[in-house]
């Protein structure tokens, strides 16, 4: 089941995101980051600051009472950004990703918002053919990607955001 986040969510959706992106369990995923970057991908207060951010939804795919997959949708007033997509590992190429995109689309039209754009690390080649595949493109733009105190870069690759896009109507 698909429904919008609360506080009292914070916690397991924190433990979520850090384990699908980051450290040993994020390498039973293939959406892992854990290669590339070391630390926390997000923590409580942060999760908190963006639940209480009215622009900002969190979508949770609840399964037997336990959360197993989010997307953060915030409403940029002529599109809808996209971010933070995740599954968790041992569930992923299970179909709930490709859930919560549609959920997502369904929101920006329900929003009358024409597109969904979002970003990723351009060395992440898999996740962008994903979601290429379901109708996202490249713009062109991009952006150096920013770190945190906690972040620390694991590659020699330089990293950036790539921006993608997709019209919703």
């Amino acid at each position: 089941m698909i429904t919008t986040a609360t506080l009292e969510d914070v916690i397991a959706l924190e433990k979520l995101i850090n384990s699908a992106y980051r450290g040993e369990t994020s390498k039973l995923g293939w959406t892992t980051e854990a290669n590339l970057l070391q630390g926390e991908r997000i923590t409580i207060d942060e999760l908190s600051e963006i639940i209480n951010n009215k622009e900002n939804t969190i979508l949770k795919f609840t399964d037997n009472n336990q959360i197993i997959g989010c997307v953060l949708l915030v409403n940029k007033g002529n599109k809808l950004y996209l971010g933070m997509l995740t599954v968790s590992p041992e569930l992923q190429n299970s179909g709930i990703g490709k859930k919560l995109l549609q959920q997502a689309e369904e929101y920006a039209l329900k929003l009358s918002l024409p597109k969904i754009v979002m970003t990723v690390i351009s060395i992440r080649e898999e996740l962008i053919a994903w979601y290429n595949r379901h109708g996202f493109i490249d713009t062109g733009d991009r952006e150096p990607f920013p770190l945190n105190g906690t972040d620390a870069i694991l590659t020699q690759e330089p990293l950036e955001f790539i921006f993608l896009e997709k019209k919703v109507y």
